[in-house]
């Protein structure tokens, strides 16, 4: 009897795909992992201004909508404090003593994310303007002037005066404390969603000008304020919006507070796919290790982080997909990837190898700078969830982190990427073709086709240059992913006595080649003839031993390879 009534419960609960709005998520009994101690970490660490950067999808605007519905004081709300009588939180009455007594200020941008910046100034005052219409009772109260009443209702109309909104934010703290009597809690949910937009869509000086002044307004100084939670994906620099804001406090991944309070917990993940099992009454047994190579990965300071979303639409599909890559368009991540330099995609092989990388880490992102500082880059894509990292050091004043790949599903955004530019730059046909030669050991067809591709398309990745090491990354990356599931490629390891730089290692080792390739770029302060190069790229092969690492993994058949690059010119030979 009693199994059956539980198992009966269990079924009442469905997942949340797509629901962050708290209290629709309990009152409708929907399946919630219980961050509700986030609250309570708040307060005991006592910052007048949050700032928390997370990836989009961990669970940012749910854990708003929490707090604003357990601090929210409003003269015509309703009681919320039966929403919090079963979570963690409860078990702290003088933390419950602070329910429903705090005016409450409620931004999203999370959806601003237009074109140009009109639209995105129209959908900015959409947001102020509801603000406001929140708090419509001020208008029939006595505490508001006359002209303080005019310039209320001209935000609800959302009149079109740039001064009036950007000064928005501190007035109505200032109104509402005047009301209440109490100070205001001021909640700001993906800050940085129209100022990721305004870099895209080229109105970033606009959107940061105007963010500046409203942000600027109602935190800093801002004796009407209690206290601030801001949600974004990074901090955008203190230089170009907090400017001036000494009482902002940041916690990053990499920072210690609040690592456990966004995105599932390994613990936390284990129990929801216990709990669908058996609510589903499934007999699809799932596999903890391939849940954890596909969605987790994450490294949350020392905590272990799946990612929420997808996992929810996981359970929901009862397939595997890379459903959280495919949340947006992904055109930041794409634009920025795509135009780093030589260096930059050397570590992208890397990456894509499983390899990590270490590199310096900031988490004051100024986007015009990414273009020309490739660490910020590195930076960018740590906090924005596209990378990982398993270890951090301090040398000096710097933060240093290794970084790496941290699920199958991101690796699809960087294959994706990766394969478009391949595709921009030769027929993919033609490319398979190319690969195929190789691969069979047909290394005549491979030249000629290869040769080919160098006169037509050498410099695709940069069009104001003549560098064959460009097609050679562009190789290397198409490699490893056209080929994954036959052959293993690795680049610049270590076999014999040196370095190679690619290594084909076919899976089925019974009759495909291993192969190795060497590439030179002629130097005409060391070798006279391209021909010269060719030779010593041959005889570097032979004297490293390069073939070690193949013969000890039992292939007999072994072809080396050198290609040397003078401009457009290409010699290739096997030995």
């Amino acid at each position: 009897m009693f199994w059956r009534k539980k198992t009966k419960e269990l079924q009442r609960k469905r997942l949340p795909v797509g629901i962050s709005d708290f209290k629709e998520i309990i009152e409708r009994n929907f399946y919630f992992v219980d961050k509700s101690l986030l609250i309570k970490e708040i307060l005991d660490n006592g910052p007048k201004v949050l700032l928390l950067p997370r990836p989009r999808r961990f669970g940012k605007t749910l854990n708003l909508s929490m707090i604003k519905y357990f601090f929210e004081k409003h003269p015509e709300a309703e009681d919320h404090k039966h929403l919090f009588k079963d979570l963690q939180i409860s078990n702290h009455p003088e933390i419950m003593n602070l329910q429903g007594k705090s005016p409450i200020i409620f931004l999203t941008f999370k959806d601003i994310k237009t074109p140009d910046w009109r639209q995105c100034f129209y959908g900015l005052r959409f947001q102020i303007s509801q603000a406001y219409e929140r708090h419509s009772y001020l208008l029939n109260s006595n505490t508001l002037s006359e002209h303080e009443k005019d310039d209320f209702l001209s935000i609800i109309n959302k009149k079109e005066n740039l001064e009036l909104f950007s000064n928005s934010l501190a007035n109505l703290s200032r109104l509402i404390f005047k009301y209440h009597k109490q100070k205001v809690l001021l909640l700001i949910d993906e800050y940085d969603t129209p100022i990721h937009a305004g870099y895209i869509y080229d109105y970033y000086d606009q959107i940061v000008a105007f963010m500046r002044t409203f942000l600027s307004g109602g935190l800093k100084d801002n004796t009407d304020l209690h206290f601030s939670v801001i949600t974004g994906i990074m901090r955008v620099a203190k230089e170009s919006i907090f400017s001036g804001l000494n009482n902002l406090a940041v916690r990053t991944i990499i920072d210690k507070q609040y690592s456990d309070k966004f995105g599932f917990t390994k613990q936390e993940t284990e129990e929801l796919v216990n709990f669908y099992t058996k609510s589903k009454d499934n007999t699809n047994n799932i596999s903890m290790d391939e849940v954890q190579k596909w969605y987790n990965g994450y490294n949350f300071y020392e905590t272990e982080i799946y990612n929420p979303w997808s996992i929810l639409n996981f359970l929901s599909n009862e397939s595997y997909a890379p459903y959280w890559v495919n949340t947006s368009s992904n055109d930041l991540i794409k634009q920025l990837v795509r135009s780093g330099n030589k260096y930059f995609r050397s570590d992208l092989h890397k990456l894509i190898e499983d390899i990590e990388i270490e590199k310096a880490i900031n988490d004051n992102i100024v986007f015009p700078e990414i273009k020309k500082n490739y660490d910020t880059l590195w930076s960018f894509l740590l906090f924005s969830g596209y990378l990982t990292y398993s270890e951090k050091k301090l040398v000096s004043r710097y933060t240093f982190c290794k970084l790496k790949i941290p699920n199958e599903e991101v690796k699809y955004v960087f294959e994706e990427i990766i394969l478009k530019w391949i595709e921009e730059g030769i027929d993919i046909g033609y490319y398979q073709e190319m690969l195929q030669s190789l691969t069979k050991g047909d290394i005549q067809e491979f030249e000629s086709i290869f040769i080919n591709s160098i006169i037509n398309n050498i410099s695709f990745f940069d069009p104001k240059g003549d560098q064959p090491e460009l097609f050679y990354h562009a190789l290397v990356l198409g490699m490893l992913i056209s080929l994954n599931n036959t052959h293993q490629i690795k680049s610049n390891r270590e076999s014999g006595y040196g370095r190679y730089d690619i290594m084909i290692i076919p899976r089925d080792k019974t009759d495909q080649p291993g192969i190795i390739i060497e590439f030179k770029k002629f130097d005409k302060t060391r070798e006279k003839t391209i021909e010269d190069t060719l030779a010593r790229a041959l005889k570097q092969i032979e004297e490293k031993k390069y073939e070690t690492e193949l013969l000890d993994m039992g292939i007999k058949r072994i072809v080396k390879l050198a290609i040397v690059f003078k401009g457009k010119d290409a010699l290739i030979k096997e030995i």
